[in-house]
């Protein structure tokens, strides 16, 4: 996979994240570690997506 096709499944998995994490929100018995455990995985994204953003820009 190139570089530009990693860097929009990340985004594509950040925003599925995103919508999953909203849709828990507003379940009336929301999992708060669920929850957790999901913004985690998103932020793991996007710190992974500003490496990649800092090495493109380096080449």
């Amino acid at each position: 996979m190139s570089l530009q096709g990693h860097i929009v499944e990340l985004q594509r998995r950040h925003e599925a994240l995103e919508k999953e994490i909203e849709k828990e929100q507003i379940h009336p018995n929301a999992n708060d570690v669920k929850i957790v455990e999901l913004k985690r995985k998103k932020l793991q994204i996007k710190d992974e997506l500003a490496k990649l953003a800092v090495s493109e820009t380096r080449h």
